[in-house]
């Protein structure tokens, strides 16, 4: 599962550099960065939760 989060935010912050997604709070290019934010915030949570 913490691959597919990662190819999937990889993804994402490749497509928002190319062309922003419009979203408020990620209108342009240098937004980018919060988009790893909230990669290492899902990847933290999924560590958290998982079963031990």
């Amino acid at each position: 599962m913490s691959k597919l989060f990662s190819v999937l935010f990889l993804l994402l912050m490749v497509v928002h550099l190319i062309r922003p997604l419009g979203v408020p709070g990620l209108r342009k290019r240098g937004d980018f960065w919060k988009l790893a934010l909230l990669g290492i915030f899902t990847f933290m949570l999924t560590v958290l939760i998982r079963p031990q």
